[in-house]
């Protein structure tokens, strides 16, 4: 069995339900069926090649849905490619996994310029010239369903962590990993076809692992009529939106959109924040505006989003409120210390794991694969503890990584784009607490004696090489920056600084 079939069954025993319900209306379980299908012939059509690479650059919509499926569907493999990113970092995992076919929105095709293989739009804005998933559906729509073998140790996805100007890690998914994440999301949260899942946060990212899982039990993924807080509003209120996953920082937002109250969500049941950490006054917070339907999971892009979960009735302890859950099934989590020792409850170290949840490893990097996985355990770069009831509590991590607005951002990156400003000398980057975004992306610079730049320009010149996720939200300037009695650089002490009261 493949996570496809979850779908392939829905389809048989919910042909009329919606499985999608967009802003221009319903698509039906049937319908999305054939549509799959078709579009899954289409593509093996273009390459039939098992395994090969098939990118997708795209915002939330139902085609992106359509095509995600379709690449499942004929034992293909998934490379997101997020339309957020800049055209070098596009271009270097397009390097790196080599796909036949691109499928992307026409608003993103100067992101892809240069990029090989089949391009395949979406939508109906494309160039009339351009081949379209309409066309592909269209010639192949007799198709029956694909089939396919292949072992469950084969790679559905490749999912990219890492850094943008050192070599980027594709990590590979295997069908096992999506089999495993498919029956946690079901079995911890309760799924059922009166689901209704807002598609808030992108697919390329987190939410792509809660698409199969609402359509395995005949649930319906709203797609939003637009982008902002006000919109993801709109979705659960006059959309009877039932569950999201979202960072913090959307959270936070649509508390504070005027007039908001519970009222304006009246089918909620699952609020899942994931990609940064909420702070337990926040969960205060969000547990008094919207009642006792908060979740959380822990996982990372090695071991897709749930190797740890928070139930809303985990939420009614608050003592458990600065957890991240217990282990879910098919994994195995445990602290480590650098020796390799499992520690005993209680005990600081790093977070380990192991179990059905795990990549195959990264693609084509077998030396930095077998740096994080040992004897079989994922070593993930974070640092917590294991209670004597199995709840996990992470503490800092090992890893330099900054996680905003629900994205990770590794400051070398950052540090590497500042130092390519003629006026900068030498700088460091790290992240700070922040009530909105979880943390924010701080650099601290030194200037070449007698060169001159404000804030301003830094962050403009930053935000033309990286985006605007990695770009510093504040600037902060040293005559001299702090250093070891060896000379080396002493970020603790920036932040230590930062952080102290006037």
């Amino acid at each position: 069995m493949f996570p496809i079939d979850f779908f392939w069954r829905a389809a048989q025993r919910w042909p009329d339900r919606i499985a999608i319900d967009t802003p221009t209306g319903p698509i039906h379980y049937a319908t999305l069926a054939s549509r799959v299908k078709a579009l899954a012939a289409g593509l093996t059509a273009l390459d039939p090649t098992l395994q090969s690479r098939v990118a997708i650059c795209a915002g939330n919509s139902a085609d992106h849905i359509t095509a995600l499926l379709a690449i499942l569907a004929c034992g293909k493999v998934w490379v997101p490619l997020n339309p957020k990113s800049t055209h070098p970092e596009i271009a270097r995992i397009i390097n790196i996994t080599e796909p036949s076919i691109v499928i992307l929105d026409a608003v993103n095709q100067e992101l892809l310029k240069g990029a090989p293989g089949a391009w395949v739009y979406t939508g109906a804005d494309s160039d009339t010239s351009a081949r379209s998933m309409e066309e592909l559906i269209h010639l192949h729509v007799d198709a029956p369903q694909p089939s396919f073998e292949l072992p469950q140790e084969a790679i559905q996805a490749i999912k990219f962590t890492g850094g943008t100007t050192g070599a980027p890690k594709g990590v590979m998914q295997p069908y096992r990993a999506w089999m495993a994440n498919i029956s946690n999301q079901i079995q911890v949260w309760g799924f059922d076809e009166h689901e209704r899942y807002v598609v808030a946060a992108p697919i390329t990212h987190g939410t792509s692992t809660y698409i199969i899982p609402i359509l395995a039990q005949g649930g319906c993924h709203v797609i939003l009529d637009g982008a902002g807080a006000e919109v993801v509003r709109s979705a659960f209120r006059d959309r009877r939106g039932t569950v999201c996953f979202m960072p913090p920082t959307l959270v936070y937002m649509l508390m504070a959109l005027p007039n908001a109250s519970r009222n304006d969500f009246p089918k909620l049941r699952r609020l899942i924040y994931g990609g940064a950490p909420m702070p337990p006054e926040q969960v205060r917070k969000v547990r008094d505006f919207f009642g006792p339907v908060l979740g959380t999971t822990y996982g990372q892009t090695e071991a897709p989003q749930i190797l740890t979960v928070m139930r809303p009735e985990d939420f009614e302890d608050p003592n458990n409120w600065a957890a991240v859950g217990r282990p879910t099934w098919f994994s195995d989590v445990a602290i480590m210390s650098p020796e390799g020792k499992i520690l005993p409850t209680g005990e600081i170290g790093e977070v380990v794991a192991r179990g059905d949840l795990l990549m195959n490893g990264y693609w084509r990097m077998p030396e930095k694969t077998a740096e994080t996985i040992i004897d079989g355990w994922l070593h993930t770069g974070d640092r917590g503890l294991i209670d004597e009831r199995g709840f996990l509590y992470l503490k800092d991590r090992l890893k330099d990584i900054v996680i905003t607005g629900g994205f990770n951002v590794y400051p070398v990156d950052v540090e590497n784009a500042l130092s390519q400003h003629p006026a900068v000398h030498e700088c460091l980057v790290f992240g700070l607490p922040d009530e909105k975004w979880g943390e924010t992306v701080q650099a601290a610079v030194q200037l070449h004696p007698g060169q001159k730049a404000d804030e301003a320009q830094l962050i403009a010149f930053v935000r033309n090489l990286l985006g605007p996720v990695q770009t510093p939200k504040h600037v902060h300037f040293y005559e001299s920056l702090p250093r070891s009695n060896v000379g080396k650089l002493l970020k603790s002490a920036v932040i230590q600084k930062l952080q102290s009261p006037a």
